[in-house]
């Protein structure tokens, strides 16, 4: 049976640390708001509600199937709006070309959303099989495989232990690389049950005991590969020396991370800004979900929401 797409209605589509992402940005009618990742529309959709028939919104996702519905959502809202498939690192150039010189609210949720998981076919699970792609644009770069294929035991070791914060980083780098004569890895699960065995990990339970979760011995490896395919770093580092050219003064912006390394990044923009006089106040520390977001939506456990407001 073909993977499919979780047919459940958009507002089932939660968008991660909502509140606190609108308490940041006070978005304002007739403002103009940038949103780099628009996924499905989840906050996009409430800040175009905000800034009003006089006001505007700018959309970026590097998935062409998550505008299809974005544009849905936006549409039936009624107020002036457009959504492009590009790379939210050369938003300054999209946004120029709109006749936009500056914004006042942009946000960024980085890494990848519920719906992509969901869709085996993307292979950005460990749990569903399916080809082993994890391209955000699938219509170009290199896919998973690919890149599995021809990176070194080194490359792939540290890229596991800087990006991935891979403790079993060695053993893990070490059996992919044994693995190759076998043939090219294709499939999700096969990787995934491959890294279960070289950390000896079999037994591995979401759940061991009331109210604690525990990592799947496959997810840190599985975020560091999809980062190294998507070049997430690169991007990031690029939007956070764009960022202050974009924003008008006392513009906000807002990013929401899921990895140690990306909010790494964050912290030390906003921080060096902050003593540069570029932004006049940031957040002290990432602002986290509670715990009902927590538990009713699993993707905010690791979610960290800096912003910063431009000077």
């Amino acid at each position: 049976m073909k993977p499919r797409h979780r047919s459940t209605p958009q507002g089932e589509h939660r968008a991660v640390l909502l509140q606190e992402v609108l308490a940041a940005l006070e978005p304002q009618p007739g403002q103009v708001v940038v949103d780099c990742t628009v996924g499905w529309a989840g906050h996009a959709a409430e800040l175009l509600s905000r800034v009003g028939p006089q006001g505007r919104l700018v959309g970026f996702d590097l998935d062409a199937d998550n505008l299809i519905h974005a544009k849905e959502r936006l549409a039936a809202i009624g107020h002036p709006f457009t959504v492009h498939h590009a790379n939210f690192a050369g938003l300054a150039n999209v946004i120029g070309a709109e006749g936009v010189s500056a914004v006042d609210c942009l946000l960024a949720d980085l890494g990848m959303s519920s719906m992509q998981v969901d869709d085996a076919d993307r292979g950005f699970s460990y749990v569903r099989d399916g080809p082993l792609d994890m391209r955000m644009d699938r219509s170009r770069g290199r896919t998973a495989s690919e890149v599995l294929a021809t990176i070194s035991e080194e490359e792939l070791r540290q890229a596991l232990h800087e990006i991935g914060d891979e403790p079993e980083a060695d053993k893990i780098a070490r059996a992919i690389v044994a693995a190759r004569p076998n043939g090219p890895w294709q499939r999700t699960t096969d990787l995934a049950r491959l890294i279960m065995e070289a950390t000896q990990a079999t037994s591995w339970r979401l759940h061991p005991k009331r109210n604690k979760w525990v990592l799947h011995p496959a997810a840190r490896t599985f975020q560091a590969l999809r980062i190294l395919v998507n070049r997430e770093m690169a991007n990031l580092q690029q939007l956070l020396r764009l960022l202050p050219s974009i924003l008008n003064p006392g513009g906000r912006a807002a990013i929401i991370s899921f990895h140690s390394g990306e909010d790494r990044l964050v912290k030390a923009a906003f921080r060096d800004g902050l003593r540069a006089g570029t932004y006049q106040a940031i957040s002290d520390e990432p602002v986290r979900a509670g715990w009902n977001e927590r538990t009713e939506n699993p993707r905010s456990r690791s979610a960290k929401l800096r912003w910063a407001k431009r000077g």
